[in-house]
């Protein structure tokens, strides 16, 4: 019996471990000193704990698309906010208020996003980057 509680408890260790792994906050990422705001086609959509992630393809300057990966806050904070799943989908043009990930790739934190709707709604989280406050300033 000893044995089988100490491998359940070795079990619920790793998963405790694993998801406060995956956690980050805001400033370990993103580069508050890195903004930028892109408009763009929604080509994905995940909706799911911990944090949602939207795809969006912006064209540069020089012609070519990229595609950013942006992260948003948790499905139930969106959702108190008046975001629903389906208020973005692929093909939706949007505008994004965002950060920079430090590490210089297309993953950015999304804070500010005007819907294809034109209804605007914070997307970020509460992870230490910009509020909706500090955005308004």
């Amino acid at each position: 019996m000893y044995k089988q509680l100490s491998w359940l408890a070795g079990l619920g260790v790793l998963g405790l471990v694993s998801q406060v792994s995956a956690h980050h906050s805001f400033q370990a990422v993103y580069d508050m000193n890195e903004p930028l705001t892109v408009e763009g086609t929604v080509t994905k959509l995940e909706w799911m704990n911990p944090h949602i992630y939207y795809y969006v393809d912006v064209a540069q300057d020089d012609g070519s698309v990229v595609n950013y990966r942006i992260e948003g806050g948790t499905p139930n904070s969106l959702y108190r906010r008046g975001w629903r799943k389906d208020d973005m989908k692929p093909g939706d043009v949007i505008t994004v208020r965002a950060f920079r990930a430090r590490n210089g790739s297309d993953n950015l934190a999304g804070r500010m996003v005007t819907l294809a709707d034109g209804r605007r709604v914070f997307a970020g989280s509460t992870d230490g980057g910009p509020t909706e406050a500090d955005l308004e300033q």
